[in-house]
């Protein structure tokens, strides 16, 4: 039996142009037919089972409803799908993760990651999507590094995610990968921090060398535009600013030279900035540097070591 299009597509039309052998089943097609559709080229053929109505390019919005398709009932976008539909990732990943419940068993299929749960995590959307909360947890699970796991979580956050969001679905799950290191996130979050080179920072700059805590993200009109520091050491005149390649991918930019200037000009200010290398591999070189700023603007404290290997010992109080 032949199709009209309006029968078909009432139901491709919610499915990113994908349909499966048993709706077309239910629709009165039989297996010849569709086998020819695909002979000739009018469609293809995405999955065991799951066919894309039309000859043309596979987007990715088609090949997310046709995992799920080909998965079945109760199956959900997860971990990096799922990341990008939320907005946590830019691109879209080139594999399709797609959580079903423990009891269903699917055959496994190319680009197409399964994961086994035993109790579904909740899931909205269209295509459906593991909760933000959940996603988040599923990415700082599965990193293989602890600053991978501090820029899920802050990509999570910059997206939308709220931290209660995150905290409830950690409350659900229990323990899991990197949990003691989640309950640290959510603190360092909700003060302020915003990406794993700020954490490296305020941990291994400031807190292992007892430099002054400074304020985060303090937002200010400078120059009749508004502008916002990373870290602004109050009553000192010092601001510095963490350069990671989400907000400098090329380095220092003209904007960040005129708002230094600014700076400088209109509130008597100095701006110190580091990249990764300054903070992930010379923390002490760096605290020095912070420390001399500070004193000369009148900070009284004395710089600490932070340990017995610290490559700076000998310079304390410099």
């Amino acid at each position: 039996m032949r199709l009209t299009l309006d029968a078909s597509s009432r139901i491709t039309g919610n499915q990113a142009g994908v349909i499966t052998s048993a709706q077309l089943r239910a629709l009165g097609a039989d297996n010849a037919w569709v086998s020819r559709q695909v002979r000739s080229g009018q469609w293809q053929r995405l999955h065991r089972g799951v066919l894309v109505t039309h000859s043309g390019p596979i987007g990715w919005n088609a090949r997310a409803s046709g995992a799920l398709l080909y998965a079945g009932p109760g199956a959900v976008l997860s971990h990096q799908a799922a990341a990008f539909l939320h907005g946590f990732r830019t691109t879209p990943p080139s594999r399709l993760d797609v959580c079903v419940p423990e009891n269903r068993r699917v055959m496994p299929a190319g680009g197409i990651v399964l994961h086994r749960r035993t109790t579904m995590p909740p899931a909205s959307g269209s295509p459906r999507r593991v909760s933000r909360g959940d996603t988040a947890l599923d990415l700082i699970g599965g990193s293989p590094s602890v600053d991978d796991a501090v820029g899920w979580i802050c990509d999570a956050l910059r997206a939308g995610t709220c931290l209660l969001e995150v905290a409830d679905a950690a409350a659900r799950r229990g323990r899991f990968r990197h949990s003691r290191l989640l309950r640290e996130l959510l603190t360092d979050a909700s003060a302020g921090i915003e990406s794993p080179l700020e954490r490296r920072y305020h941990r291994d700059v400031e807190q292992r060398h007892d430099l002054p805590s400074a304020r985060l993200q303090v937002r200010q009109v400078v120059g009749g535009l508004w502008i916002r520091a990373d870290r602004v050491y109050d009553g000192l005149g010092v601001r510095v600013e963490l350069d990671g390649e989400l907000a400098h991918p090329g380095g220092r930019t003209d904007r960040d030279t005129w708002r230094d200037n600014a700076v400088v000009i209109e509130r008597g200010e100095i701006t110190l900035r580091y990249r990764w290398r300054h903070v992930a591999a010379r923390p002490c070189r760096t605290a020095v540097q912070v420390a001399a700023a500070l004193q000369s603007r009148g900070w009284t404290g004395r710089l600490q070591p932070c340990g017995e290997s610290c490559a700076l010992r000998d310079r304390v109080g410099s």
